[in-house]
């Protein structure tokens, strides 16, 4: 089987690393738990799990929901003890790269490669992997040292097939019948991406990268590429947290589902922490009131498709987006060979009147205005009452959820306050959306019937009542 060491023949366990929408590292950990059977561990640089793999179970990785970007572990240190000048640290690290137990992640990296190309995945280079894996704040960087441009003996396969396979430039002309060429040898190109988080370092992201770079391409002979390279090395570090890995992944696995992208659109993988917030059950009736681009209840009709999803939104622009994200997803779906059809409707209606019964929906779950890139703050204050209120009516009391997206966190928690026991907090997970602070909240419709509560509350209340409200806010802030 292609899935062993070809140099021993021995299945080889690596760790993996994978990077997750903050605050969703344990519905991540579960994940992995329930799909590979391993325990994941969550680290202190928070949105990374790691879980260690056997190579046999190495396709598994990619069928992760939660995931946004995967790398093999080269080696971690808890404690590294960084030098006091940043020459010394420098050094440090460019003595590191000849120092690596380098060999099980390369065999992973090279596995992995075929694992794609077998599933036709592999897009013609890797220019659109150049963004990096990295949050706003984080530089990634290319290994500068200038390289001579003569070719120089590399790393090939012993296993035949393989070879062929590896050497084939992935966006390059070479087109001839694979079978006719011996494995030749090709010159490997490779970046270096550093992340670092914490104040107590000498030395800046870019330089990291630098040198441990230039060391990485000393080693290994190997040539300096921003754009088109074949491994991506990853340096990551979280104050005296350091994980040396190798890339899995050029595109991040949230761009799974969508093709036509909004202004907002959000991560599948934020999309997926969401609903196992609300826990999905076989025919619940599930509706997204400001859809979007459509990528919640698409990652839902999908991931959870025992359930039925109802996406809308008062905007045409919108609604013709999600229609064209769920025609593309049936046709790639057709194009395979499976079933196309998905269990989601798409409607254009007004948000704070719902063309829908009362009473008859499982569960909403929709990313509402944050009033920074959509809509404004000021109209928040408005929007946010009614549309909660809507929700109300045509949730389920009892039974009924909400799982709400909102960095707008003072309107949002005046607007519950005032909506007369029709909702209950149960849960909050705060997360980091595109660089902004938003909280993920869980609601529980209550029992109170719509309608018969005293929901305007605000309308005809006396100075105790602005009181309350006021002690309200500050338990929900």
């Amino acid at each position: 089987s292609w899935v062993t060491d070809p140099t021993s023949g021995t299945i080889i366990t690596v760790t993996v690393g994978a990077t997750v929408p903050t605050g969703f590292e344990h519905t991540a950990a579960e994940e992995v738990k329930e799909k590979i059977g391993v325990d994941a561990r969550i680290s202190k640089d928070r949105g990374r799990i790691y879980f260690p793999i056997t190579t046999d179970k190495l396709f598994q990785v990619h069928l992760l929901r939660s995931v946004d970007n995967l790398c093999v572990v080269v080696a971690e240190y808890d404690h590294y003890q960084f030098k006091e000048s940043k020459e010394e640290t420098l050094n440090e690290l460019q003595e590191l790269a000849s120092k690596l137990p380098w060999t099980n992640a390369l065999e992973v990296w090279r596995l992995n490669r075929t694992l794609k190309k077998k599933k036709g995945h592999r897009k013609a280079g890797n220019a659109t992997r150049a963004k990096s894996n990295a949050e706003p704040s984080e530089v990634p960087a290319a290994a500068a040292a200038e390289t001579q441009q003569h070719e120089l003996p590399q790393v090939t396969s012993p296993d035949d097939d393989d070879a062929k396979a590896e050497v084939t430039p992935d966006s390059e002309t070479c087109q001839q019948d694979l079978e006719d060429t011996a494995p030749e040898v090709k010159l490997i190109k490779f970046r270096v991406t550093c992340n670092r988080a914490g104040d107590k370092h000498s030395f800046s992201s870019n330089e990291a990268a630098r040198d441990f770079g230039g060391a990485v391409q000393e080693f290994f002979q190997w040539k300096a590429d921003m754009t088109k390279f074949d491994i991506e090395v990853l340096l990551n570090i979280h104050n005296d947290e350091v994980v040396i890995g190798i890339a899995l992944t050029e595109e991040s696995l949230h761009r799974r589902n969508i093709s036509h992208f909004g202004p907002t659109t959000l991560r599948s993988t934020l999309c997926y922490g969401m609903l196992r917030l609300c826990k999905p059950q076989e025919s619940d009736i599930i509706l997204d009131p400001m859809c979007g681009t459509g990528a919640i209840p698409l990652e839902g009709a999908i991931e959870f498709s025992e359930s039925f999803y109802i996406a809308g939104d008062n905007n045409d622009m919108a609604v013709n987006r999600t229609v064209n994200n769920i025609c593309h997803i049936q046709k790639r779906r057709a194009d395979k060979g499976s079933p196309s059809g998905l269990p989601i409707d798409t409607v254009q209606w007004d948000l704070s009147n719902l063309p829908i019964r009362t009473s008859s929906v499982d569960i909403i779950i929709t990313d509402m205005p944050f009033g920074k890139r959509m809509g404004s703050r000021k109209k928040n204050w408005d929007l946010y009452p009614s549309c909660l209120r809507e929700m109300a009516r045509v949730c389920r009391p009892d039974s009924g959820k909400a799982v709400l997206l909102t960095q707008d966190k003072k309107c949002f928690a005046k607007a519950i306050s005032r909506m007369g026991g029709l909702w209950r907090k149960l849960h909050t997970v705060w997360v980091n959306v595109g660089g902004l602070h938003a909280g993920v909240y869980l609601l529980k419709r209550t029992g109170t019937v719509f309608g018969q509560a005293p929901e305007d509350v605000h309308e005809s209340r006396g100075r105790g009542d602005a009181q309350k409200d006021e002690r309200d806010d500050k338990e929900l802030c």
